[in-house]
């Protein structure tokens, strides 16, 4: 009987759904409605932090739209929209420290969502943070600490995880 060390094993903590529009409010109030009607909870507005005059920028304009899902609903949600590339993530989508990141063109390919014609056809990008239990020192107020290099989760044991819990495949790299 072999034993697993409990701080060893990996979890979501967070999946973030993000929705860009850029300066136009129409696109900005139906990603707001598309990231509600996807996850029953509200999401926030994203504002500019810099002046780009170029693009016609300034600080405070609100540009995009973005809801966090944590702990229980974070899993069924994930397995939702894994049904939406079939289950396939390039090897390149997953960063060093064991995040992934993927986008979804049309938010009708998951599971369970319907064409909204208000909405229209619209895509969003998703990201979903790993951590194994102790990733608290890092982000606690009191008594702030760096993570041990050895703790840290790389982004072999996150494809390993994402194969095993959620039967991902990996798609061949170009």
């Amino acid at each position: 009987m072999e034993k697993t060390n409990l701080m060893r094993t990996i979890r979501v903590e967070k999946v973030t759904l993000n929705v860009g529009a850029g300066k136009d409010q129409g696109k900005l109030d139906k990603g707001l409605k598309l990231l509600n009607m996807i996850t029953s909870k509200n999401p926030v507005k994203t504002k500019t932090t810099k002046r780009i005059p170029g693009w016609g920028l300034r600080p405070g304009l609100p540009i995009g739209c973005k809801v966090t899902v944590r702990k229980e609903d974070a899993n069924k949600l994930l397995k939702r929209l894994l049904f939406a590339v079939d289950f396939i993530i390039p090897q390149k989508q997953f960063d060093e420290h064991g995040n992934v990141a993927l986008g979804v063109s049309e938010y009708v390919d998951i599971e369970g969502m319907e064409y909204d014609p208000e909405i229209g056809a619209f895509g969003l990008q998703i990201c979903v943070t790993l951590e194994r239990p102790g990733f608290r020192i890092k982000k606690r107020r009191k008594c702030l600490t760096k993570l041990n290099h050895r703790h840290k989760i790389t982004k072999d044991e996150a494809i390993e995880f994402m194969k095993s819990n959620f039967n991902v495949k990996l798609a061949e790299d170009e």
